[in-house]
């Protein structure tokens, strides 16, 4: 049975699918769906909406601790700032995005079809360049999701910039889900 919370004060959050910003009011009753990726993603009788982890004290504290403990516990070690840049680093950095209704990372979900590194040995660092899909067309949440992928690629260490662009072609579709995405999604 899921655990019903009554939102201590007012919040900022984002609607799923549409992308859009909207205050949660006091008292609004919300059942947590998923806590991944750094934010917590809620359903109340409105429908879902994703939460900041810098929100989630509304929740009570020590909810907003144990989800944060969660999240941190999910998270993968830094990279080593020493050396240069590797692919393997960013798709590692892109494994800590999520899909806010599917509780795969966006990589084992298949929606990076394009990653390149430019200036691995620039002295200021290297560019990255992402294309990236959605599993629906018209989801509002594409740049969320995609601000999420840049600024986890732009935190590692030998990253100045990052771009993220959202692509349409191909066409995403369940088959380019991962082994390890499939498996977490029981199929």
């Amino acid at each position: 049975m899921e655990t019903e919370y009554q939102l201590k004060r007012d919040i900022t959050a984002t609607i799923i699918p549409a992308g859009d910003s909207t205050t949660l009011k006091e008292g609004t009753s919300v059942m947590i769906t998923q806590a991944l990726g750094g934010a917590v993603t809620v359903r109340t009788q409105r429908g879902l909406f994703r939460i900041a982890a810098d929100e989630l004290d509304a929740l009570g504290a020590d909810t907003a601790d144990a989800l944060r403990n969660q999240m941190q516990a999910a998270e993968k070690p830094p990279i080593d700032a020493e050396g240069p840049l590797t692919e393997a680093d960013v798709w590692e950095a892109l494994r800590g995005c999520f899909d806010p209704e599917i509780p795969v990372n966006i990589v084992d979900l298949g929606l990076i079809y394009d990653l390149s590194i430019d200036g691995v040995e620039a002295s200021d660092g290297a560019t990255v360049a992402v294309k990236m899909t959605l599993t629906a067309r018209g989801c509002g949440m594409g740049p969320v999701i995609a601000d999420d992928a840049k600024t986890r690629i732009e935190a590692l260490p030998q990253v100045k910039s990052a771009n993220v662009e959202i692509v349409w072609e191909p066409a995403w579709t369940p088959h380019m889900i991962s082994e390890a995405g499939r498996a977490k999604l029981g199929f």
